[in-house]
């Protein structure tokens, strides 16, 4: 028969008394206490036994001390005369002691007793057995006085009450008062008081030492890194500085070194992941400090992320770069207006287009056996076959993907890349976000396809209108409308004479202000513009370019200058014509218009750039080199051509190459010194004697007048 009890079910258990769940609880701590009272009670006999073995001492036989002869003899003379002579003992009893000799009882019975040898012996020998198989440990606390307290009658008997007399550590008491006495010894220590400049130059003198600690490390563990790896510790340690004059100087310092580090000695082969030991086993954690401020702490996380992103460059090869990766990507994610620019930085300068079949260069197949038989013979098999060997090799030995795998891996996450900037331009045109989506299209415009250029042309210049845009924003609008039809959209007729008035009427917001760093962008946009698209751009439209663009060399820093004044030198070799500007003669009718936002219709064949004249005269050097250069008609040979090192560079380069961040000019600028003359012409030089005299005899007499009324001369006037 099947059983056919059934398991209780969930509700049923939960309905079970609380009565008998106590009593089953109470029952398990009794049976605990009972077993610990048992092995407490053993314990505790096996201690007093110890005690009395080790308190009874054997007598030695001989004394080392005692070295007189006359009570030796005696006590010889006495154990001789205790000591039965063996022969006259019986076998009983010779056996009996030899027995009793060789058993650990014979040393801990109190041989004085009349109780039996064996007469407890089987009671107490599975105590011994326990003792045994419990594991030794060493014993560093002194053994723990027992209190007597006072008995308690229990149906089995008398059962004796103890407690731990509480013992006191000395080691820990000298400890405590160690400690405590260089406390005192501080407070009682008056605290030197040091001024601003005391303070600089003692903390610039610790930092001093921090680097050089930190460069003694570093080079010893360069030198001989298999030997020294313990010092990698040493500098990691340092991570934890705890003074706060050096902490976070410090901190950054030894950041900075460990990348440089790891980037010397890290191996080109795979190093192996931890073992399952190796993870267990306890390392010894830094303390947290609050020696750094909050502050503080992210410049220091800068620092951090910034290395980790240098070893993930310098070392792709390296098994643990997932590592990296999975620890940097997250902070992809931050809320701040730079996270996009990340996109920047993707080096992909082409993509998968669509072909036609037969224009896809298929990839080398190798031959099959049937192939090979059918049109090689048997040498040129073994040949091929060693070759193909060999060629598969080099392709594991270099590590490269085929082209068509790049160019499929570049499309994909492209297209990822367009689709977040798509977005962002449809429904958050008002985002902070939208300058790195701006500037992110202008680089990969020329990678868009086709079937986009004519509303994203819409969008920008939508944007544009709307005036919510910066002026480095619109720019970047400007740059990657003409990026996309510099590229494929050269088959498109689309007209971007709109884009052209936009630039050319807001190129005067550049000034040597916070702007200047805006004229590399108006420098991008110019080669795009006009050089690039020299068939689509009139000779009007190159003329008033030119001309403004002379204009605005004259109040914009010296880097700039000389960008701009490059951008009209190229511009005048592509549109050969536009050396008229240099004649002071008009060509046809009308006047210059300069304040006409179209230029087009501005007239600016009918001006002449006589800004240059003002630029030869300038401060910095190169500006003057460069006009002076222009003026002669940007001529390739002769007295007035330009250096090697100045006409090989692009309009972009020499802008970076005469930058003026570090606040100094490049090459160093001349003062310039007044001549002097030998002879000063003083202020009264400049008076005739008669008119000398009359000033004299005017200051030196007493203001004996009344104060002077106006309000007569007022009426006067009035009338």
């Amino acid at each position: 028969r099947r059983n056919k009890k059934q398991v209780p079910s969930f509700r049923k258990l939960l309905k079970t008394s609380k009565v008998k769940l106590e009593n089953k609880l109470k029952n398990k701590q009794y049976k605990q206490q009972s077993t610990l009272k048992k092995y407490r009670k053993e314990q505790r006999k096996l201690r007093q036994a110890v005690k009395d073995a080790v308190s009874k001492k054997p007598i030695p036989l001989e004394d080392p001390k005692e070295k007189r002869p006359g009570k030796r003899i005696e006590r010889e003379e006495e154990e001789e005369e205790e000591a039965l002579p063996l022969d006259m003992m019986d076998e009983d009893d010779l056996q009996l002691m030899k027995d009793l000799g060789q058993r650990a009882s014979f040393l801990t019975r109190d041989l004085s007793s009349s109780e039996p040898v064996h007469a407890r012996k089987r009671k107490h020998e599975h105590v011994i057995d326990k003792y045994e198989k419990i594991p030794r440990t060493l014993q560093t606390a002194p053994e723990k006085e027992l209190i007597h307290l006072l008995p308690i009658k229990d149906k089995s008997g008398i059962i004796p009450q103890t407690r731990e007399k509480p013992v006191i550590d000395s080691n820990q008491d000298e400890e405590d008062q160690e400690e405590m006495e260089p406390e005192e010894e501080i407070i009682e220590e008056p605290i030197e008081e040091l001024t601003l400049e005391e303070h600089l130059i003692e903390r610039k003198k610790k930092l001093q030492e921090k680097k050089m600690r930190i460069a003694a490390l570093a080079s010893a563990i360069l030198s001989d890194p298999e030997s020294n790896i313990k010092k990698l510790k040493e500098l990691r340690s340092m991570l934890m500085e705890q003074d706060p004059d050096v902490a976070v100087t410090v901190r950054k310092l030894v950041i900075v070194s460990l990348m440089e580090l790891f980037k010397d000695i890290t191996p080109s082969y795979k190093i192996r992941p931890l073992t399952e030991a190796e993870k267990s086993t306890k390392q010894r954690k830094l303390k947290k400090s609050n020696v750094v401020s909050l502050k503080a702490y992210k410049g220091l996380a800068e620092v951090a992320v910034k290395s980790l992103c240098e070893l993930l460059v310098a070392l792709p090869h390296f098994n643990f770069h997932n590592n990296i990766i999975v620890l940097v990507v997250p902070l992809m994610n931050d809320m701040s207006k730079l996270m996009l620019k990340t996109f920047l930085c993707l080096r992909i300068k082409e993509v998968e287009v669509k072909k036609d079949t037969e224009d896809i260069n298929k990839q080398k197949k190798f031959m099959t056996f049937k192939e090979k038989r059918k049109t090689l013979s048997r040498m040129q098999r073994k040949w091929k076959k060693a070759e193909e060997k060999l060629e598969r090799e080099l392709r594991e030995a270099e590590a490269s993907e085929s082209s068509e795998k790049k160019l499929k891996l570049h499309t994909e996450t492209l297209n990822i890349v367009f689709v977040t900037y798509f977005r962002i331009l449809k429904k958050a045109q008002r985002s902070p976000l939208l300058p790195a989506v701006l500037e992110g299209l202008a680089k990969f415009a020329h990678l868009i396809n086709v079937e986009f250029f004519d509303d994203l042309l819409v969008v920008l210049h939508s944007l544009i209108e709307s005036g919510d845009l910066s002026y480095q924003e619109s720019l970047h609008c400007v740059q990657t409308a003409f990026h996309v039809l510099s590229g494929q959209g050269d088959v498109l007729n689309i007209d971007p004479m709109k884009f052209y008035t936009h630039l050319y009427k807001t190129l005067f917001k550049l000034h040597a202000g916070a702007t200047n760093e805006g004229v590399e962008i108006v420098l991008q946009c110019l080669d795009v513009m006009l050089t690039k698209r020299r068939k689509q751009v009139s000779q009007q439209r190159a003329l008033a370019f030119i001309k403004r663009l002379c204009t605005l060399a004259l109040h914009v820093l010296p880097n700039s200058s000389i960008g701009i004044l490059a951008t009209n030198r190229i511009l005048m070799h592509t549109f050969p014509k536009t050396d008229l500007l240099l004649d002071n003669e008009s060509q046809g009718s009308g006047v210059f218009l300069p304040e006409l936002d179209e230029p087009e219709y501005c007239n600016a064949q009918n001006t002449a750039l006589w800004e240059l004249h003002a630029l030869r005269r300038h401060y910095h050097p190169i500006v003057q080199r460069f006009a002076a250069h222009l003026i002669a008609g940007a001529p390739s040979e002769g007295s007035e051509a330009l250096k090697p090192e100045l006409s090989r560079r692009s309009a972009a380069e020499l802008f970076e190459a005469y930058s003026m961040a570090a606040m100094t000019f490049n090459p160093p600028v001349e003062s310039s010194n007044s001549k002097r003359k030998d002879k000063v012409l003083q202020g009264d030089s400049f008076l005739s004697e008669e008119l000398s005299q009359l000033i004299k005899r005017h200051c030196s007499e007493v203001a004996t007048q009344l104060p002077l009324d106006f309000t007569k001369y007022l009426e006067t006037s009035l009338r």
